[in-house]
């Protein structure tokens, strides 16, 4: 018919679009893109709106949408935009995924792990949000006993539970897989268990009555965490004052004389409530939360041990 308006073979399809012959092929072999007609010999035919159809199937299967998808939407069944909204959540989570692995192979790189520790943190970092959980609640649920200072333990940890999200930095997830593997340890929640937490301060000075330990403690805490906001380091000149202050307000409230064998007691007893692997537990909590570290929370007994030994009273100076 004069009127008819003339079709494309593959080849002309091909020149249009840009899109490889064998290509074209396949889309028409698989039904997204039927010919409209045959030649005598055969050969396919396909209409004006073929380029268009060929142009979207390209721009679907470059997003990674699936042949069947591309199908629906061909068919009217989806919506473009249907499709694209599904795609993107897809995209997202895809790009979680990597992000962790990637996250996962620096930590392994920085760390210099072997083959047992590679499997372990690759098996730490695959946790589900409600594997980590579980994770995170059977370590504080192993902490029950009929001992009240157990019971206290868990009920601290209970404030301020890990919670690793989805998409973490490098850092927080270095801190997950620390943090994981101290709770997997049955020595460390032993230790935990029988570590004095505040508001219990009166816990961390041993055969002092409660109410005056736990003043003293107050004391010695807010003393430390000004001296640090200050910058005062603890083997600084100017961590002197702070020693002295302290010590007078322990000998006053003691009924003792303040002098070398008061300090010296000090330090013993601030060596003894003080656990370097329980305050690195709540570092990492802090980390994997993303909790802005605040210096009246940081234990003060480490600032006040360097402070009392650079004052010529710690123990091991006697």
């Amino acid at each position: 018919m004069n009127g008819a308006k003339p079709l494309h073979s593959i080849g002309d399809l091909s020149a249009l679009t840009g899109v490889p012959v064998r290509t074209i092929r396949f889309y028409s072999d698989t039904g997204l893109l039927p010919p409209t007609d045959r030649t005598r010999a055969g050969y396919r035919l396909y209409g004006d709106a073929a380029p268009g159809r060929l142009r979207l199937i390209c721009v679907l299967r470059d997003l990674d949408v699936g042949l069947t998808t591309i199908r629906r939407v061909l068919d009217g069944d989806l919506s473009v935009a249907e499709v694209a909204a599904a795609h993107a959540d897809a995209t997202t989570l895809r790009i979680r995924a990597l992000r962790m692995r990637q996250s996962l192979l620096r930590l392994v790189a920085r760390r210099g792990s072997g083959p047992e520790e590679t499997v372990l943190m690759h098996r730490l970092t695959r946790l589900t949000s409600a594997e980590r959980e579980t994770l995170v609640s059977d370590f504080v649920a192993g902490l029950t006993a009929e001992d009240c200072e157990v019971r206290g333990a868990a009920a601290v940890l209970r404030t301020a539970l890990p919670v690793l999200p989805d998409d973490p930095s490098d850092a927080r997830l270095d801190a997950w897989v620390e943090l994981a593997e101290l709770m997997a340890d049955d020595g460390f929640r032993a230790r935990m268990a029988r570590a004095p937490f505040p508001p219990a301060d009166e816990d961390a000075l041993p055969g002092v009555a409660p109410g005056t330990a736990a003043s003293l403690v107050a004391f010695v805490r807010e003393a430390v965490a000004a001296a640090r906001e200050a910058g005062t380091a603890a083997d600084s000149a100017g961590a002197g004052p702070v020693v002295d202050t302290v010590a007078e307000r322990f000998a006053a409230a003691l009924g003792r004389a303040d002098g070398p064998e008061l300090r010296r007691w000090m330090a013993q007893v601030f060596e003894a409530g003080h656990d370097p692997l329980v305050e690195r537990y709540w570092r990492l909590v802090w980390t994997v939360n993303d909790w802005r570290i605040v210096d009246g929370h940081l234990p003060f007994q480490p600032w006040m041990i360097e402070a009392l030994a650079r004052s010529g009273y710690s123990e091991a100076s006697s």
